[in-house]
Parts: structure tokens; C-alpha cells; sequence
């Protein structure tokens, strides 16, 4: 490590810039401190900063938002955080003051333009984040409540800028924005492990529609894949299927690199399918390319799913009749509850089943009778596939020990009267 460091200094020119013209600073990141606020990260542009000097926030028009004063400002050396009372052009430097925000500049009150900086891609899914309320509720997690998730959720977007946090219909849950299921997934991930126990809905693109002709706008992704030359094939034809337009095929030696434009909507899914598609070998990587006319629907057909009808305990007995229907996702122990997910229906409809049913017992002996059950292995699935795979009337139950998968009106009464209405 220390030869490619000393190369880096050797061939990679230092900073070109102005230390005596008057302070600027491009923001590129930012983060939150629990005892000096907005922390605003990025590289000194041109001048001098010290504690105490008297700054202003500008946008990318121009436009001045705000006032402060440097409070605190740090270095980091290495991979710790050290800090210093003055900073020059050229320098890296984290400065808390003022609440600025990423492509902001922080500079100078002498200063009236900003530095160009690249604005950031706008969110194009949502996912709704709610109280947990299933019959097993409260029993695995220990954060419950609205107020914990949204403390957590605000959090969250003082550090990670590509997340938006706004409230939802219901004054438990709340609406979480973000550039695609597995940003969005990540933050399930890490609320689970901090204990959180909630809700979560499927996501959902973020339509616009255009002021002048009224007509309905979807976010457009740009998907560039390397993969080797002998699944490309596969990964045209699939992403085809979904909307996608080929927009380059590039051969490099036995790789092949292939760019597409499609529709964040039919892109869900796909990344986790890609990997067994290609056995490992494709590299997928999208960015936001912008907002085109809606193109109709090209989503996969639906799944139908095995329904639990009972709450309880699923049972071997229960199981083994149920494997003819479908493949499931529970195990015989594991704990179910009316409304849950428990497999996927071999038929393209949704079917209620009694994953707790025990075999009755009598006095009479029957040749068979005390042989072990067999049953197949349960189809185990990542967060990121329950999340592209859940339709939009489920819901994930998610807690500390267990991911599950449920109907969100968890009442076949409900269900049934939902489907009438929307006739």
C-alpha cells in the first residue's frame, strides 16, 4: 500500500488553485453531528477557511440561502478525524456552521457565484415504512412505536442524501423516497439490525406528470451491463421482454458490454435475476437518464401465493399435503398468522391454505402410518428478492430474527371486499 501511495504522489498533480482569492467550497457530501448539527464535506476551491469566519450558502442559481459562521472544522488522516482551526485552497475539510446541502456552495460573502457542480439524480422509487400490526407484533423487535421510526427515519436523511422522508395518508407510516429498491432495501436491512420491527409496503415508481401537456411522465434508468459473451443473449432477450432499448453492444475481447434505456418499473427485479441468469458473471450499473412518457405495461405476469387462513404453528403434516400446490417459504415450527405469505401457488391465483393443521390421532394402526415426513427445501430469499417480489396488495413483515411476507389487508373478508371495489 505505501508503494502505491508514494506512486500516487509521484504522478498525480497536486491542486490548482487560488489561495488568496476569497473562500469557496463545493459541497460533496454531508453528514449530521449530534453536537454541532449539519456537517458539510468537500475540497476547498480557492482561499483560506478558519474558525469563526463568516460564510453563506449559495445553490446552483445563485441564489443565497442562508448565513452562518464556521464552528468547528476537520481533516481526516488517514481513517481518523482530526481538527484543525484553518484550511487552504486544495485541502479536503469537513466545516460545521451553516446547513448546507450536496452541490451547495459554502463561501465567502464577497463570493457571488457558485462552483458548477452536478445536480443530484431526483428519486424515482417509494416504499411506505409502518407500524408493525400482525397478530405476532411486538414480540421479536424493540423499537415499535411511529415515533421510533420516524426518529429513525429523519436520521437517516440528515446522513444520506439520496433518501427523502415525507408522511403518508396514515399517521403511521410514512412515505420513504429513494434512487431504487436496493438503496431502499439496505435501509430495511440496517433498521432490522438495529432492532427496528415495522411494516413495509412494495415499492412504487415516482410518476410525474408534464405541466404543459398533462401527459403521465416515468423515470428512465440508462443500464450499462458487462457480462461474458455467452450470456449475452440471455440478458438482451430478458431485458427486452421488460421494455428495455438496446442502445449499444460493445465486444471486448470475451466480455461484452451492453447499455440499455428502460423504465425504472420494469428494471425492479432484475439485479438479483441477473446473477443466476449469467452464474455471477454480469455487472449491472444504472443512473438516472431522465423522464419520458409512460409506456404501458410491461411488468412480468403475477405469482400467485399460498395464503396461511389460520395462525399458529406450521406443521410437518400440514406442509406435506400443501407441497402439491406450490413451493413454500416456511418450515415445519416456524410461526404463522391469517394474512401471512407462506409459499408460492403453482397457478397464477392466490389460494388460502391451513399451514397448522395436525394429523388427527386414533386407535387405529394403518401401514404407513409412523413413517418420517419428507419434505422438499423451502425457497430461501434475500430482503432485496422479497422486495422486488412481493406485488403491490403485500406487505413485509419485517422484525430482528425474520423477514416474512404478507397480504397487507390480512382479512380474506377484506380482501375480497377491496377486489370488488376496484371492479
Amino acid at each position: 500500500m505505501t508503494a502505491l501511495l508514494d506512486e500516487i504522489i509521484k504522478y498525480v498533480p497536486a491542486p490548482v488553485a487560488d489561495a488568496t482569492a476569497p473562500f469557496a467550497m463545493a459541497v460533496t457530501m454531508i453528514g449530521h453531528d449530534s453536537y454541532v448539527g449539519r456537517l458539510a464535506t468537500g475540497r476547498i476551491h480557492a482561499g483560506t477557511a478558519k474558525i469563526g469566519d463568516a460564510i453563506k450558502v449559495l445553490n446552483l442559481e445563485s441564489k443565497q440561502l442562508e448565513t452562518g459562521k464556521i464552528t468547528k472544522m476537520y481533516v481526516t488522516r488517514g481513517t481518523a478525524k482530526s481538527e484543525v482551526t484553518s484550511a487552504t485552497a486544495g485541502d479536503i475539510v469537513t466545516i460545521a456552521g451553516v446547513n448546507a446541502f450536496v452541490s451547495d456552495t459554502v463561501c465567502d460573502a464577497a463570493v457571488s457565484e457558485p462552483i458548477p457542480s452536478p445536480t443530484l439524480d431526483p428519486p424515482t422509487i417509494s416504499m411506505t415504512f409502518g407500524v408493525n400490526d400482525s397478530p405476532i407484533a411486538g414480540k421479536e423487535g424493540k423499537f415499535l412505536t411511529s415515533s421510533h421510526i420516524k426518529e429513525r427515519l429523519k436520521r437517516e436523511t440528515e446522513n444520506n442524501v439520496a433518501i427523502s422522508v415525507s408522511q403518508s395518508d396514515s399517521s403511521e407510516a410514512f412515505n420513504v423516497h429513494g434512487r431504487g429498491e436496493l438503496q431502499l432495501a439496505i435501509l430495511i436491512e440496517e433498521m432490522r439490525r438495529e432492532g427496528f420491527e415495522m411494516c413495509v409496503s412494495a415499492p412504487q415508481v415516482l410518476f410525474k406528470t408534464c405541466p404543459d401537456t398533462k401527459q403521465r411522465l416515468e423515470p428512465i434508468e440508462e443500464v450499462t451491463i458487462d457480462v461474458d459473451a455467452d450470456y449475452s443473449g440471455s440478458v438482451i432477450d430478458k431485458l427486452s421482454n421488460r421494455g428495455g432499448e438496446i442502445v449499444e453492444f460493445k465486444e471486448m475481447q470475451d466480455k461484452v458490454r451492453l447499455q440499455f434505456k428502460i423504465p425504472s418499473r420494469c428494471l425492479m427485479g432484475y439485479r438479483s435475476e441477473i446473477k443466476t441468469d449469467t452464474r455471477g458473471s454480469g455487472v449491472l450499473n444504472s443512473i438516472f437518464h431522465g423522464y419520458s412518457p409512460f409506456q404501458g405495461s410491461a411488468s412480468a405476469p403475477s405469482k400467485g401465493k399460498l395464503i396461511a387462513s389460520a395462525n399458529g404453528v406450521a406443521t410437518a403434516y400440514a406442509l406435506n399435503t400443501l407441497e402439491d400446490r406450490g413451493e413454500m417459504f416456511v418450515k415445519p415450527g416456524d410461526e404463522v398468522y391469517t394474512g401471512m405469505v407462506i409459499g408460492e401457488h403453482n397457478r397464477p391465483v392466490d389460494i388460502e391454505v391451513n399451514p397448522t393443521k395436525e394429523k388427527k390421532l386414533t386407535n387405529m394402526r394403518a401401514a404407513g402410518n409412523d413413517e418420517a415426513i419428507r419434505l422438499a427445501p423451502i425457497r430461501t430469499m434475500s430482503l432485496e428478492d422479497v422486495v422486488t417480489y412481493i406485488g403491490e396488495d403485500e406487505m413485509i413483515d419485517v422484525s430482528p430474527t425474520r423477514i416474512r411476507m404478507r397480504k397487507r389487508e390480512l382479512s380474506a373478508n377484506d380482501r375480497k371486499r377491496s377486489a370488488t371495489k376496484k371492479k
